[in-house]
């Protein structure tokens, strides 16, 4: 991490800060879960998931919106997304998505997915998380500042470590519905909703 920290630092310096808007949030803030659709829905789906996988990406932009559409938006499920990176830029990701305003956490997690190929892949990955960060309201020294929080660097990867241990999670993305892991890699909508509509009645 201390790598890390050191290639953001001189990305920080190249770059005219931007005002920032409300301060970083704290540790317990920014590690609470963030949840897509109803809280008070009876169906829990579960996702653990890393920004650099690409299965991950193929989830959020194939299967999540047809999900959305008929199950999350009309208050069948909530979808609770939690991290579970599988490398150091995945966690750098992480931590940029989860110090942004929770409001915008789903988002974040939007354009991460769908520019993955484009910010893991360029010469400067940190850099290009930056930038990434400058347009969604999050200023380069308040992401500076979440990387240097080692209670949300710590606390993510506590989040990996008991997802391994609790529910066996050793891929990615996996999903929990109703605490029963259930589905594991990329899978198309009609798996989902083959197992959400016996839940659902």
């Amino acid at each position: 991490m201390t790598r890390l920290l050191a290639i953001l630092a001189t990305a920080v310096a190249l770059l005219v800060t931007v005002p920032a808007g409300a301060a970083p949030p704290s540790a317990e803030e920014a590690l609470t879960d963030r949840v897509l659709g109803n809280p008070d829905a009876p169906i829990t789906i579960i996702e653990y998931s890393s920004l650099t996988c690409p299965h991950c990406r193929n989830f959020h932009l194939n299967t999540l919106p047809e999900l959305k559409k008929n199950y999350l938006d009309t208050g069948k499920a909530k979808l609770v997304y939690r991290d579970f990176p599988f490398d150091q830029l995945g966690l750098t990701a992480a931590v940029l998505a989860r110090c942004a305003p929770p409001q915008r956490y789903f988002q974040f997690l939007d354009v991460l997915f769908q520019n993955q190929t484009k910010w893991a892949r360029d010469p400067n990955p940190i850099l290009a998380l930056v930038r990434i960060g400058k347009l969604g309201g999050l200023g380069a020294d308040d992401f500076k500042a979440c990387l240097d929080n080692k209670k949300i660097v710590d606390g993510l990867l506590q989040i990996r470590l008991t997802a391994a241990r609790q529910f066996d999670v050793n891929a990615t993305p996996t999903f929990l519905i109703n605490g029963k892991k259930l589905v594991v890699g990329f899978q198309p909508y009609e798996v989902f909703d083959k197992l959400l509509k016996k839940l659902a009645n």
